[in-house]
């Protein structure tokens, strides 16, 4: 599946200035950066060098020591020390702790806690009882009681509240509601339209101060400010905005420039030291010292061997014969000493004349057979 690519972006005329600016700055950077690639690209090399040839090895007998001194001792601790005990623990504590802990439960607990269980049935059902039969009657007795006693009082005393109640009104009520009306109500209202005016004089002060502020620190600050981004900063922006546009676009052209012109010397300076080590070295190898090597195997190395084997199965067999002389002499000067051994008797073991060996058929066969008679 292809990937619709987004069409190009047209370019945008370029002014003098800018092609002024991009020419000299690339031939500048481009003699600047080719040493600092070339310098580049030799640590690069140098550096996957050593990372093969050195830290990789090291890093990997380090890791097989980190291995061999925390991994492995913690493995097997864990595996053959940790495990068994704690497996050995779980079972002791299963049985020491959980089968005691549960015969408990099951058979002291549970009983005791259902005997407590009937015998707080039973005292909540006498408190109910109680409460049903003894206290709910004696407070509707209290109840009604108090109930009779307020009516009786209430039936005493209608006249006397009826006069109180008067009495009230007109020394608290009415003077209140007159003193609301005719003094604290105007008196408030002023009050009011005073603070409301207060606060549009101060509003408009504040308005009049503010407006003041504005436009002297607009005068002062802002317009000279507003000028002086509009008129000099905003094209020196865009002046170093380009230069550093163009800087960065001249670097990294150079740099893949000076990459190619960096590959282009270390192939010749590979070629070179090739053609003035490599293909002696090689040339003489294949060219001088193979031959050589091969005269001197078939001349020398090989006759020598052949000398040399020779030599060896002929001092072989002057050992041999030495070692059987030493032998023989050794015999017959114990013969000379001691004499000839004595003849060994011939014991019949019922053998088989033959040169073959009885077996186990042969010698039941013959234990069975009858005996003949002479």
């Amino acid at each position: 599946m292809e990937l619709h690519k987004p069409p190009p972006r047209p370019r945008q005329p370029e002014g003098c200035l800018t092609v002024a600016i991009r020419i000299p700055l690339r031939i500048v950077v481009l003699v600047l950066v080719v040493p600092v690639r070339m310098a580049w690209d030799a640590l690069v090399v140098a550096g996957r060098l050593v990372r093969d040839t050195v830290l990789r090895p090291f890093g990997r007998a380090l890791l097989w020591v980190g291995r061999a001194v925390f991994v492995w001792p913690f493995v097997g601790l864990w595996r053959y020390v940790l495990v068994p005990t704690g497996r050995a623990l779980a079972w002791l504590g299963a049985v020491l702790v959980v089968v005691p802990a549960v015969w408990f439960h099951r058979h002291v607990l549970t009983p005791v806690g259902h005997a407590v269980a009937w015998l707080a049935r039973g005292v909540g059902a006498g408190l109910a009882w109680l409460h049903a039969r003894v206290l709910r009657p004696i407070a509707h007795a209290v109840t009604w009681l108090l109930k009779g006693i307020g009516a009786v009082l209430a039936a005493v005393g209608v006249g006397g509240y009826t006069a109180v109640a008067r009495l009230a009104r007109y020394l608290f009520v009415v003077p209140a509601h007159w003193l609301y009306a005719r003094v604290l109500a105007p008196v408030g209202r002023a009050v009011a339209w005073c603070v409301r005016g207060l606060g549009w004089l101060v509003g408009m002060v504040a308005t009049g101060i503010g407006l003041a502020l504005y436009w002297t620190l607009r005068v002062l600050f802002v317009l000279p400010a507003l000028a002086l981004w509009r008129w000099v900063l905003a094209p020196v922006g865009r002046f170093l905005a380009l230069v550093a546009r163009e800087a960065g676009d001249a670097l990294g052209h150079a740099w893949r420039i000076a990459g190619r012109i960096s590959r282009a010397v270390g192939r010749a300076l590979g070629t070179l030291l090739r053609w003035i080590f490599v293909e002696p070295v090689r040339w003489i190898y294949r060219s001088v010292l193979t031959p050589v090597g091969h005269v001197v195997r078939d001349a020398v190395l090989r006759p020598a061997a052949a000398g040399a084997r020779v030599l060896g199965r002929a001092v072989r067999e002057a050992l041999t014969s030495a070692r059987d002389t030493v032998r023989q002499a050794r015999a017959d000067f114990r013969r000379m000493l001691f004499g000839e051994r004595g003849q060994q008797v011939a014991v019949d073991r019922r053998e088989l004349g033959g040169g073959g060996a009885r077996t186990l058929e042969q010698r039941v066969g013959r234990d069975m057979s009858p005996p003949t008679r002479g």
